[in-house]
């Protein structure tokens, strides 16, 4: 990884961070409404790395823990920010919220509040680059309870059979909500699923940034230039509850101390000094760049209207395109 990289890439990681723990506290505070965000926060080396190597015209589905994968993919954070406070100004108009955020600009097909969900979406945009012709790729987000989900296995033998050019990236963070995935899952490498399909596999550490980074660059390569689809395990971990209600009584505190102690963030900003060399200061600017972007965001989220209850019915049923 080059300085110029390093710097990019630990951006997009603090950006999602800083996010994240802004919007569990405008939560606690009462000014988002609706369910609690599910947060990224200990996950973002995973979404930074994929989406460095991705085209802007190039595909991502999402999970509904997705605010990490619409930033990486080159979102804006005002236009996040409002449409999770439910705000005209949001990218859904408000409709959405947080676990549902679309932005097509940068081929985010939008976030999906239902476990698996996103698979087969994902496959049909693959398929779609096929027929057209192009080098796109699409790449499906999920975690580790999906890959107990029908979704996935169709997902893998359609995308198997058709050679799409679809990247599959597990985020096994453990959990399926408050259930461990060792309970619902008889193979040690979530990825070794991808065996009954003739699919190329590999697991890797997501809590590592260069680990994740190389692997990413190898992946994403593989699937633009083969035409092939790909599934990749990153093993992580999610600092907090599965929503803020989420009291973590099924885990221990000492195993949660644990895994902050491998903070992707955190560790990747000190390699940055010790082993790339790289001033303090210049990370100090990058830090405080997006500290000014996350205020203006929330000063624009907060002052955007409210969607008119004139407009419910808009965006619901799509025209018909002929005369009556």
């Amino acid at each position: 990884m080059e300085v110029k990289e390093a710097l990019l890439l630990y951006r997009s990681m603090y950006r999602i961070r800083r996010f994240e723990e802004t919007c569990y506290e405008l939560y606690l505070s009462g000014k988002i409404p609706g369910m609690s965000p599910h947060l990224y926060i200990g996950e973002e080396a995973v979404a930074a790395s994929v989406c460095f190597f991705l085209n802007q015209d190039d595909y991502i589905v999402s999970t509904h823990r997705g605010h990490g994968h619409c930033l990486a993919k080159g979102a804006k954070m005002d236009r996040m920010m409002a449409e999770i406070m439910g705000k005209e100004t949001g990218y859904c108009r408000g409709r959405g919220g947080s676990m549902h955020i679309a932005d097509v600009t940068t081929g985010n097909l939008g976030a999906n509040g239902i476990v698996g969900a996103g698979l087969p979406i994902a496959a049909g945009a693959a398929l779609s680059a096929v027929y057209r012709g192009t080098d796109q790729i699409a790449v499906c987000f999920f975690g580790d309870a999906a890959i107990n989900q029908g979704t996935f296995h169709e997902t893998a033998n359609l995308a198997a059979v058709m050679n799409l050019p679809l990247l599959l990236v597990c985020e096994n963070n453990q959990y399926g909500l408050s259930t461990p995935i060792k309970k619902t899952c008889p193979t040690l490498r979530l990825s070794d699923k991808a065996c009954g399909y003739g699919i190329e596999h590999q697991t890797v550490d997501g809590m590592d940034v260069e680990v994740s980074f190389s692997a990413a660059k190898e992946v994403v390569t593989y699937v633009r230039k083969m035409r092939k689809p790909y599934l990749i395990e990153f093993v992580t971990y999610r600092f907090l509850g599965h929503g803020a209600s989420d009291n973590r009584s099924y885990r221990t505190r000492e195993e949660e101390a644990e895994w902050r102690k491998r903070c992707p963030v955190k560790n990747f900003r000190e390699k940055m000094v010790l082993h790339y060399r790289i001033d303090p200061k210049e990370i100090d600017t990058i830090e405080k760049e997006i500290e000014s972007e996350i205020s203006q965001a929330l000063t624009f989220a907060e002052e955007s209207p409210y969607p008119s209850p004139q407009t419910v019915m808009e965006n619901l049923f799509a025209a018909t395109g002929g005369s009556e």
